[in-house]
């Protein structure tokens, strides 16, 4: 009796509601979201042509420099001190918008799916934000640094043109952009190498550079025609979703083989390495621009399609074998170079190659957070490069040159692990990939070589204060900047899966080989003086002649007209 009550209750009820005022009200609620979604989707349009306004207002600065290319253009280096500002304000509001929205990728203009398009997400809008920041630096110091030069409009044209090609690179949503970015930042660097074309030297850099460059072009062509070919697309952000979800094949494992040619070959990993230590024959500003997603483009690219690298475990240890080893060398070599801006280039390629060591772990995020860091400091070290010697050597000296002894040595391995395992242990290392904790005792290691300066017999009590405090700041700085990148590209980047019974083999092999390094390097002063030393540093300053071997190999020894037309 109840339900019957009820019924007729609620029938009397919706016999009185006007169908036709609920059917304008339905279409109004309809109408109102549609005209939101279109709001939304304007927004987008309107933020990605906002994005492309960055690297088109520096092309214009470099078209603009064909008509005054020479000494002292004072409109052209104010419009291009203009541009780079608005590119820090534009990839600011990208990283906003991102923050707000979540990842977008505009529409292509193109044809048959190929053209320009752009994609914001963590990854783009952070190499974004980093490139156009190092390029506003780089642009107000070369005004001042080339000032009285005959080709200064040139120069700046061509720095234009580097920052434009490299900021549509990061923003790239579309294979064909990318392709093309890549290759017109090479050629725009080609130009600024040879700034100076009477010096053999920067001759010679520059036609290695584009042999090198040209190489990696193709290998990145094929890479994309294969993964446009196999995912139907040329989006990137629909490649790397259709990448996360399909199998293992040949032809995924040959693209990603060739995106691993292109990142070595970009990056100046070991045998290619030799132009980035001749580039020092140019503008000092040349330097310090190549760390603003030129020289570490490679990193980039192999972040960018992470999830294709991740298919192909076999070319990722491969990467990692020649990452490291590069970072070994250079890292070897750089303390036996006398001049500093030599010791910054070699550095540089030690980095790089730490850098390609973390991507083939498969530590994706960390590799993006040690490009960031890294361009920073160096592209500040190049720029200050002019008065180090003079800041050195106004430093004050706490007392005496410290040397540790083998005991002191021991103990401050010891200590660097204990301070490692209690701040991780502490802020969770428990839920660590094995990957990241293996990198983590590779720079704790180097942590030690700042303990043994301290805990030297002869180290004065504020020395052994400095180094024990920077050693607990490096420890708490790496997990602390590890989960700020982890957190950060968490919707954009995959964690690294387990590691197989290869990649245990390389971290182990890592581990052990910067472990020997770092206990040689914090040794020095024990065997530095024995005459085998001082022949074994001639060998080591000259890079173990391994650029002097590919130069003959490669016919580059000798440079001739045609780098000016690379």
């Amino acid at each position: 009796s109840f339900g019957i009550v009820g019924s007729r209750y609620f029938s009397s009820i919706f016999s009185n509601i006007d169908v036709h005022k609920f059917e304008f009200f339905s279409y109004q609620a309809f109408d109102t979201v549609s005209a939101l979604q279109h709001h939304i989707g304007s927004c987008t349009h309107m933020m990605m042509l906002i994005a492309l306004a960055a690297p088109g207002a520096l092309v214009f600065a470099t078209l603009l420099s064909l008509i005054s290319p020479g000494r002292r253009p004072k409109w052209l280096l104010h419009y291009a001190n203009a541009a780079c500002a608005l590119a820090v304000a534009l990839a600011i509001a990208s990283a906003a918008y991102v923050a707000i929205n979540g990842p977008a990728t505009s529409q292509v203009v193109g044809y048959r799916g190929a053209g320009i398009s752009v994609r914001l997400d963590s990854v783009s809008c952070t190499m974004f934000l980093l490139v156009a920041f190092i390029g506003l630096f780089v642009m107000k110091y070369s005004a001042s640094y080339l000032d009285g030069e005959e080709r200064q409009g040139k120069f700046v044209g061509a720095m234009a043109g580097v920052l434009a090609s490299v900021q549509l690179l990061v923003i790239a949503g579309n294979l064909g952009q990318f392709v093309v970015a890549w290759i017109a930042a090479s050629i725009f660097l080609n130009q600024l190498l040879l700034f100076y074309p009477n010096r053999l030297m920067a001759r010679r850099a520059a036609r290695k550079k584009a042999l090198m460059a040209r190489l990696g072009d193709v290998s990145l062509i094929v890479a994309a025609g294969i993964l446009a070919l196999s995912f139907n697309t040329f989006d990137i952000a629909t490649i790397a979703q259709l990448a996360h979800a399909s199998e293992a094949s040949l032809p995924l494992a040959f693209a990603a083989a060739c995106l691993g040619v292109s990142a070595i070959l970009k990056s100046a990993q070991f045998p290619t390495h030799g132009w980035l230590t001749e580039v020092m024959e140019t503008p000092t500003p040349v330097s310090a621009l190549l760390h603003a997603g030129v020289v570490n483009g490679g990193g980039f690219l192999l972040i960018r399609f992470a999830d294709v690298m991740l298919l192909a475990p076999g070319v990722l240890a491969a990467l990692a074998i020649v990452g490291g080893f590069t970072a070994l060398f250079g890292g070897i070599v750089m303390i036996t170079q006398p001049a500093i801006k030599n010791a910054l280039a070699w550095s540089t390629i030690g980095q790089m190659g730490f850098m390609i060591l973390q991507c083939g772990l498969a530590l994706f995020p960390i590799a993006l957070l040690h490009i960031v860091c890294h361009s920073l400091y160096k592209a500040h070290a190049f720029l200050a490069s002019g008065s180090a010697v003079d800041d050195v050597a106004a430093l004050r000296r706490p007392g005496p040159v410290a040397t540790p002894s083998v005991q002191v040595i021991a103990k401050s391995f010891l200590i660097a692990l204990i301070i490692y395992a209690a701040i991780g242990l502490t802020l969770g290392l428990s839920h660590k990939s094995p990957q990241s904790i293996a990198l983590g005792i590779i720079l704790i290691l180097g942590v030690a070589y700042l303990l043994a300066q301290g805990l030297a017999d002869a180290a004065p009590r504020q020395l052994t204060l400095r180094t024990t405090v920077f050693s607990l700041g490096a420890a708490v700085s790496y997990f602390a900047l590890q989960a700020g990148a982890e957190w950060l590209t968490s919707g954009t980047l995959r964690a690294p899966p387990a590691p197989t019974a290869l990649e245990w083999s390389l971290m182990i092999l890592a581990v052990l080989s910067f472990g020997s390094v770092a206990l040689v390097q914090t040794m020095l002063p024990l065997w530095g003086s024995h005459p085998a030393a001082a022949g074994l540093r001639v060998h080591l300053s000259n890079g173990l002649y391994a650029n002097a071997l590919l130069d003959r190999m490669l016919g580059t020894w000798s440079a001739g007209s045609s780098t000016s037309k690379a």
